[in-house]
């Protein structure tokens, strides 16, 4: 009996898109093509195409095939800002610089973002984004390995995974949280502040359907403002 379901080939199909096999906005093999490649009935390839489009990933039009989306509609709405646009509007330098890499859950993710990471493919990264050579922001970020199977900490090149990301990887949906926290002993040393100083923090969620693409939490350095147009 065949084992492909259309949920497997849903996310067979996803992790290729993903991994840049097509491009946004280039066409994707058919249902005919898709139907023979993975042994199975066009039906279960037009029922996981269907549930790809319904998460924004791809768009289908009759007789116009099945087009990776150039661009999911709330990524077009909620645009991930730049920490290196951030430092360069202030007319600093901007450097990233990777402290911590590693793959794996580390001890220190905390109950949220273990749900919303996978139990394995999980590469941990802390980052500090640096201006004119002093600490603007800390970073803790998760990459779901799963969902962007592409990433190494080499593949950054230059780039933060911020922008790397930005770049890189589609998502359908985000989340955001805004508050303010206290500086613990890791963080304070790290940013070289003084503990429980007060510290703008964002966090910050992407999905690529129903998977997590990546969870960060920015710590901004003190006196940081938040400027956005509305």
């Amino acid at each position: 009996m065949n084992s492909n379901t259309h949920q497997s080939i849903r996310e067979a199909i996803r992790k290729r898109i993903v991994a840049g096999e097509w491009q946004l906005g280039d066409l994707i093999p058919g249902e005919v093509e898709f139907a023979e490649e993975y042994a199975c009935s066009r039906t279960t390839v037009n029922r996981a195409l269907q549930a790809l489009a319904e998460e924004g990933i791809v768009e289908r039009k009759r007789r116009g095939g099945t087009r990776v989306s150039p661009l999911p509609a709330p990524q077009a709405q909620f645009a991930i800002p730049l920490v290196r646009e951030q430092v360069e509007e202030r007319g600093l330098a901007y450097t990233p610089e990777v402290t911590t890499h590693s793959v794996g859950r580390p001890d220190t993710a905390t109950r949220e973002e273990m749900r919303l990471l996978p139990a394995q493919e999980c590469a941990y990264l802390e980052t500090l984004h640096l201006a004119d050579g002093q600490v603007f922001a800390f970073e803790r970020r998760w990459i779901n390995l799963a969902n962007v199977p592409q990433f190494t900490v080499e593949a950054l090149g230059n780039l933060s995974a911020n922008e790397w990301l930005v770049r890189e990887v589609p998502f359908s949906r985000g989340t955001v949280t805004l508050s303010a926290t206290s500086a613990d002993n890791k963080t304070a040393e790290t940013m070289q502040v003084e503990l429980s100083a007060p510290l703008f923090t964002m966090r910050r969620t992407t999905w690529l359907g129903e998977a997590s693409v990546t969870a960060v939490t920015l710590y901004y350095a003190p006196g940081y403002e938040l400027d956005f147009t509305i």
